[in-house]
């Protein structure tokens, strides 16, 4: 049967503990789930991905063309990445995390998509702060090109633009940060953004300022363990 759990990495960070590990659900016929804690917080689960994969979906779905280059910011457990990677009109993708485990574990195929990802060659893993690389239009996202431009930025890091990881990003979600980003953006390029809260109507104002086009979808998904419904945002902003 397989051990109920088992913790597959842990490291220090200046963020807290940084924990991968694999339990085990008896309830759910034995499904093994990855889970990630950073300090006390449980950041992600396995479990639970419908609105990683929506974040993609809805933010390259409005997107004109083809032959696109994409920033996910955020790694996670890969499923915002990956799912990114499934449409067909993506050309390149750097996924940026700021924590050097979680790109190992994908490198190192710890987690269940690392080899899909590591085996696509528009995929390319950035060691670095999303948001300091955000506030530097001159440089950007890509230590190879600087100041190159990019179709689209899908970004899953922060709980919400509120409910931050860590203070120092709060800068971001302001109309001087969200101005900076946009300039890394293409005419016509797309920002998406995950919450795990309801729309909040002063950051849909600030993003109506920089962009011409902006929604909010509300993606609901089961909580098989507690049998409920569960709710997020996914934000859709284009220039």
């Amino acid at each position: 049967m397989g051990k109920l759990f088992e913790e597959l990495d842990f490291r220090e960070t200046p963020l807290g503990d940084l924990i991968l590990q694999k339990r085990k659900y008896l309830q759910l016929d034995g499904l093994d789930v990855y889970e990630v804690k950073l300090g006390d917080a449980f950041l992600m689960s396995s479990l639970f991905h419908e609105v990683e994969e929506a974040l993609s979906r809805l933010g390259l779905a409005a997107l004109d063309g083809k032959d696109w280059d994409v920033v996910v910011g955020g790694l996670g457990l890969g499923y915002t990445a990956v799912a990114a990677l499934e449409v067909p009109g993506v050309k390149s993708m750097l996924v940026v995390d700021a924590l050097e485990g979680v790109i190992d574990w994908h490198q190192r195929e710890l987690v269940p998509l690392g080899k899909t990802m590591n085996e696509d060659e528009r995929c390319r893993y950035i060691l670095g702060d999303f948001f300091k690389l955000a506030a530097d239009p001159d440089k950007g996202f890509d230590p190879d090109q600087p100041g190159r431009k990019f179709h689209a930025v899908l970004l899953d890091i922060d709980h919400s633009p509120k409910n931050l990881l860590a203070s120092a990003n709060a800068s971001f979600y302001t109309q001087e940060g969200l101005w900076k980003l946009a300039d890394q953006l293409h005419p016509g390029g797309v920002f998406a953004l995950w919450s795990d809260d309801a729309p909040d109507q002063e950051f849909i104002a600030d993003l109506e300022t920089i962009f011409c086009e902006v929604k909010t979808d509300i993606v609901r998904f089961p909580n098989p363990l507690l049998e409920t419904v569960s709710e997020s945002t996914v934000y859709v902003a284009k220039l």
